[in-house]
């Protein structure tokens, strides 16, 4: 949630005024404390809708990953289960048992060993499913170090400097060392051989990403996972691994079934997604999966009583709604595997033809295509002087299009991207009106003498966090927008 301060409400009336049309007398209610009195809930209701057209379309939101669009039915499954917290198994038992159902299919899709005793849970997005796998990772450790006598008290985790921020907040909360892997080059994202060199015995865990938020690449979980075998091999030292799969773990089994970055490698102990990415539902839902009961410590899980039985529970959240689990199941069901593969081969279809028709265009060049997760990056190409990235967002948010435009982590920080994310919902039709209006802005943007934005003066393209970052305590560089919260 954004940290709202004082100031930034000045110069900001108070009051909220009611169209007179909605009532005989004035209404004015106040803005920022709690009125006195209540009011007629359509003119709430018109108050609060007249405010959120300030919002930008969600349809034209290049940024997210997180679906906005979803059929009526599964809307309409949504509302019915608004009201029924999910916590509370013995209440709404089928509910609970609907969250069984999607851990045993998203087992069997990610090639568990025995995915009919599958352990996993839904969670309120890949955020907490990524809490919880990184809790699961350092109490194992712990538990190891101490049955063989050795100190337990400076656990470290490996990951590239892409990582989503929740990763982050992962280590600081928890208090492990977080060791991240620089860019350099051409090198956007973390490598086998980078990974190994940071690992030693404190080492929790290394977490790959199937789908980096930067520019959409795939992480190469197999070749980390063998690096790994090779270290164990030579030095004893056991790392296993976490695979982010929040975008990748939606899309790698149905466009790339013979890639390995699954269970099928030993070495993966976890796993997590979001169902409100590419799992198709919107916010929020997401997944955690352990290869077996013994990859999760039982000293973490909750046991509850369900139906005079053991229902075992792992979350950091408590009260929810069922809804987005319902409405996970209706597209499991809807879709089935071959529904899945059709859409989200269509989204890559979408990335590949747009990001080559931007190529075309002549002042852009593409850092990644499409063709792994459907989102690519690109930047202004060498030769152009007179116009940046942070120029095109402007350019383009003046249509309604949201492209976000934001530079590199450390060891890159001169790189300056825009990402493009295509989601379901956005087709070849939209695709084409976006072509049309970025073509239409360049020659204005050609015609600049020097440009009028950049990396200080054009405000961070906030998607789900403040709009502006300070430092972390760590003293790295502020968090740039791709990895911002659930981007």
């Amino acid at each position: 949630m954004p940290l709202k301060r004082p100031h930034q409400h000045r110069g900001v009336s108070k009051h909220l005024t009611a169209n007179p049309v909605f009532s005989r007398e004035p209404i004015s209610v106040p803005r920022f404390k709690l009125p006195h009195d209540g009011i007629d809930p359509d003119v709430a209701y018109q108050i609060i809708h007249d405010e959120l057209m300030l919002d930008g379309n969600a349809r034209l939101n290049l940024a997210t990953f997180v679906s906005t669009w979803a059929e009526p039915q599964a809307q309409a499954l949504m509302a019915e289960c608004a009201e029924k917290n999910m916590i509370d198994k013995d209440e709404y038992p089928q509910t609970a048992e609907v969250e069984a159902r999607c851990v045993h299919m998203l087992a069997d899709l990610w090639h568990a060993p025995d995915p009919d005793r599958a352990v996993g849970c839904s969670t309120t997005g890949s955020s907490e499913a990524a809490m919880l796998a990184g809790l699961a990772l350092k109490r194992r450790w712990q538990h190891r170090r101490r049955a063989e006598g050795k100190p337990a008290d400076r656990p470290n985790m490996v990951m590239g400097i892409n990582v989503q921020v929740c990763w982050e907040k992962f280590a600081d909360y928890f208090e492990v060392e977080p060791r991240y892997v620089p860019m350099e080059g051409e090198r956007y994202c973390l490598s086998a051989e980078t990974a190994v060199e940071l690992c030693d015995e404190n080492t929790i865990g290394v977490v790959a990403v199937l789908g980096s938020t930067f520019d959409g690449a795939y992480e190469p979980v197999a070749e980390i996972a063998a690096a790994l075998d090779a270290l164990q091999e030579r030095t004893g030292i056991d790392v296993p691994v976490h695979v982010d799969g929040a975008s990748g773990g939606m899309i790698a089994p149905f466009l790339d079934p013979e890639l390995p970055w699954d269970f099928r490698l030993p070495r993966v102990a976890s796993i997590n997604t979001s169902g409100h990415k590419y799992g198709l539902v919107m916010p929020g839902v997401g997944w955690a999966l352990w290869r077996d009961a013994e990859a999760l410590p039982d000293d973490l899980v909750f046991h509850v009583n369900y139906l005079g039985g053991d229902m075992p529970t792992f979350a950091l959240n408590f009260s929810r709604p069922g809804a987005q689990v319902i409405a996970q199941y209706y597209n499991f069901l809807r879709l089935g595997f071959d529904g899945y593969r059709m859409v989200q081969q269509t989204c890559r279809d979408v990335a590949t033809r747009l990001s080559a028709e931007i190529a075309k265009l002549g002042p852009f060049t593409l850092l990644t295509d499409g063709s792994e997760l459907p989102v690519f990056a690109f930047r202004v190409s060498d030769d152009i002087d007179n116009f940046t990235v942070f120029d095109v967002s402007a350019a383009l948010r003046e249509r309604g299009w949201l492209v976000p435009a934001y530079t590199f982590p450390e060891h890159r920080t001169d790189l300056a991207a825009l990402r493009v994310v295509i989601r379901n919902g956005f087709g070849h039709d939209l695709a084409d009106l976006f072509l049309e209006d970025l073509r239409r802005v360049l020659p204005r943007l050609k015609a600049q003498a020097a440009p009028h934005r950049n990396a200080e003066n054009a405000g961070a393209f906030a998607h789900g966090a403040e709009t502006k970052e300070s430092p972390r305590k760590s003293g790295k560089p502020a968090v740039p927008a791709a990895r911002r919260a659930e981007s």
